[in-house]
């Protein structure tokens, strides 16, 4: 089975809505019903591949044509021959007082990102798992590393293919200049505890046009920009990877999620394998 990794960085604030409310959150993030990690389930993810595909390309003529957008992504009668896993969450951008935000990652997160990467056929894929002890971290020498209102005493450096393994999934070579100064890896239950409460909640309105007034206040979650997901495409049926991953080639930004009028849910995308691997 042929598969592909997408690195999605998030430009923008995304909102994959969620199912339920929770407390004063109207519209939640989608979330792990397990680990509570905000995700972009798969079926969102594919639905907007699919729009991408139905836009014209730089040519003028249509970006996947219809015949392979039915083949691809499937019809009400059949299946299409493209999988779409979830996008993972890889970092999350946390405020810190040594910087203006640290990139937080954990071992259960680097060690699914290195099953992930076996499954999408790199059985040489060796990253080490670091173990970290409860409110310390392992990145740079900050000393005490204040992050919101918690602090983390330093246990050691990074491992030393970290950094590597990450890179790739960046677009930018800005962004991934940063990288080594701003990673840092909790224990999974510090991490668990930034992913649940360290998410911004916007307060938007309704007004009423003629009085000028509320008719509808409610509150939303949103993932912050420069948090980083990764997903996998699969091919059940042939040529089906190598048509979605080419739309990229000249713009390589896919939006996904809620509030695309306002702006958000852009992701920056990269293909860390340019030739779909062969699992």
């Amino acid at each position: 089975m042929k598969t592909c990794l997408l690195g999605l960085l998030a430009e923008t604030s995304i909102h994959p809505g969620g199912c339920e409310s929770s407390g004063i959150v109207d519209l939640p993030v989608a979330r792990e019903a397990a680990t509570d990690y905000p995700l972009i389930p798969g079926s969102s993810l594919k639905g907007a591949l699919l729009a991408l595909a139905r836009e014209p390309g730089t040519d003028g003529n249509e970006g996947v044509s219809e015949s392979d957008r039915l083949r691809i992504f499937g019809q009400q009668e059949n299946a299409g021959a493209l999988l779409v896993s979830d996008a993972r969450l890889l970092l999350l951008p946390v405020r810190s007082l040594q910087s203006a935000y640290k990139w937080l990652t954990c071992p259960q997160l680097l060690e699914r990102l290195k099953r992930d990467r076996q499954r999408a056929g790199e059985r040489d894929f060796g990253l080490q798992i670091p173990p970290v002890s409860r409110d310390e971290y392992l990145g740079v020498d900050d000393g005490t590393l204040y992050l919101e209102e918690r602090q983390f005493q330093r246990q050691g450096e990074l491992p030393a293919d970290l950094v590597a393994t990450v890179e790739p999934l960046l677009r930018h070579a800005e962004t991934r200049k940063r990288l080594p100064q701003q990673l840092v890896v909790l224990h999974d239950d510090d991490f668990v505890w930034f992913a649940r409460y360290g998410l911004a909640v916007q307060a938007r309105n309704v007004l009423d046009v003629e009085r000028k007034t509320s008719k509808n206040l409610w509150y939303e979650e949103t993932i912050p920009p420069d948090a980083l997901f990764y997903a996998l495409l699969a091919e059940r049926g042939p040529n089906a990877i190598e048509p979605v991953t080419r739309l990229f080639s000249d713009r390589p930004y896919l939006q996904v999620g809620g509030n695309e009028t306002v702006g958000m849910g852009w992701f920056a995308v990269t293909i860390p394998n340019s030739h779909p691997a062969t699992a």
